[in-house]
């Protein structure tokens, strides 16, 4: 809802996961226009958005399935099949078979490497995004964001993991 107008946003899972349990939040959107529809997709984190861009640019890849893609794993996961050539792996995501797993290689290896800018941030930023990725692991939410909670503000994204996964090992 932006000033009385609601818009719908297609998102991710782990982004759909934790904007529920937000009263507010900022998000990042692509309009994706076509001849018959106009679509607006949503992102948490930038550099959910960039590699959704992408994506897209893949011969094979629309928008729905990229969605798909960004739904079925942790972004770093994806990022680096890609970066090990694992077309097995990429093969194992939603809506991509052997030959879109080797396109998405051979357009992306090596070319994901996220800028300074791009890279999680620390603050709310960060913690949406551990919060992801351990609701992601098979943690329930409300277990994650009680340990989340308890972090350091300044805490970035990796060590927040490493914390959380310690912190919840006995809970699965």
């Amino acid at each position: 809802n932006v000033r009385g107008v609601g818009y719908e946003l297609i998102c991710s899972s782990p982004t759909l996961l934790t904007l529920s349990e937000l009263p507010t939040a900022q998000v990042w959107v692509h309009t994706h226009v076509r001849e018959d529809a106009l679509q607006l997709f949503g992102f948490l984190a930038k550099t959910e958005k960039d590699f959704f861009l992408s994506l897209i640019k893949i011969n094979g890849i629309g928008p729905k399935v990229a969605m798909k893609i960004l739904s079925s794993a942790p972004l770093s996961t994806i990022i680096g099949m890609i970066e090990d050539g694992d077309v097995k792996g990429l093969s194992g995501l939603p809506k991509v078979g052997k030959k879109t797993a080797e396109q998405m290689i051979l357009s992306l290896k090596g070319k994901l490497v996220l800028s300074e800018e791009q890279k999680p941030r620390v603050g709310f930023a960060a913690r949406a995004d551990i919060v992801s990725a351990l609701v992601n692991l098979g943690f329930k939410l409300q277990e994650v964001e009680k340990v989340v909670e308890q972090m350091a503000p300044t805490t970035e994204f990796e060590d927040g993991i490493k914390r959380g996964l310690t912190s919840l090992a006995g809970t699965f």
